[in-house]
């Protein structure tokens, strides 16, 4: 049981209710919060979390990125301590169960409302796809340098404006700004993992950005997404600027700092890898802290 509790990767569980949390908070500051929506998306959302964990376990083991010289932690295929057959296995029940429980969620938030149903399903099914085709598969697009849009795509888009939608069932063009910004926060998180295994993803064949732009160029690149994901964020808090409270999300930049330092400074993969987790966790604070500026003020 442990060596499957390592490879649900509890530490991206952060990240992941980190996207649907900034849906919720800004459907909260507009009154229509509902908590049984909540749940479910939430329960979703790290379904379809671990199931991208366990597909890129398996489908990493398969292509040879997680070979000796990977820095990162050990991978539990990769190990021994699982088998292929059963990672395979394990994906699909966590298809399935994802899939359920996106469409209890569909049914609480709209009903048996056909087109909107079927959209959202399809929406959903998308999401299953993308968890495991990212790594696992005969092309998998994570090796072709498209993880990062992808992050961009289901933890900014898909996952803010998406989630507020379930609640408020109306598409609001002013949440692109968090949605985006969450967004960038998001493909940070990657963008440390993929400068982390540069080397050992360049021998496998997995040509992500920083093994495409170089790692000095990839630094840069993790600059921008800091800066601009916090000067989207703090665009939309003076747009609907109405309290000193809202500002309170200023207290995330302690956080984003020491990480993009850590990124600048920290050359050794060894030395990298808990700046993943904390900056996992910094996108959660700074979501809390959004929210909480947008509910109170």
């Amino acid at each position: 049981m442990k060596h499957w509790v390592k490879a649900f990767r509890l530490r991206t569980l952060p990240l992941a209710l980190a996207s649907i949390g900034m849906g919720a908070f800004l459907a909260a500051s507009s009154g229509q919060f509902n908590g049984g929506v909540f749940a479910l998306c939430a329960l979703t959302t790290i379904l379809l979390q671990v199931l991208s964990n366990l597909a890129n376990d398996y489908g990493d083991s398969v292509h040879g990125a997680d070979g000796a010289k990977r820095t990162g932690p050990s991978r539990a295929v990769q190990s021994g301590f699982i088998s292929l057959k059963a990672m395979r296995n394990a994906i699909i029940l966590f298809s399935a169960l994802s899939l359920l429980s996106g469409i209890g969620l569909i049914y609480l938030a709209f009903g048996w409302s056909p087109q909107v149903f079927g959209f959202f399903l399809g929406l959903g099914v998308l999401a299953i796809l993308a968890a495991i085709t990212y790594t696992a598969g005969y092309k998998p697009y994570g090796y072709m340098g498209l993880g990062d849009i992808s992050v961009l795509i289901f933890f900014g888009f898909v996952g803010v404006m998406g989630s507020a939608y379930l609640y408020e069932q109306e598409l609001k063009w002013e949440y692109l700004l968090p949605a985006i910004s969450t967004g960038l926060f998001s493909v940070a998180v990657l963008n440390v993992n993929n400068i982390r295994d540069i080397e050992s993803d360049k021998e496998a064949g997995k040509i992500s950005v920083p093994v495409r732009i170089g790692r000095k160029n990839a630094v840069f690149y993790h600059w921008f997404l800091l800066v601009a994901g916090f000067a989207l964020g703090l665009s939309y808090v003076l747009m609907n600027y109405s309290s000193y409270w809202q500002l309170i999300i200023v207290l995330a930049l302690p956080g984003l700092i020491k990480n993009a330092r850590a990124v600048k400074t920290h050359t050794e993969s060894s030395k990298l890898d808990p700046f993943l987790k904390q900056m996992a966790l910094t996108t959660l604070l700074y979501v809390i802290l959004f929210g909480v500026g947008q509910v109170v003020g």
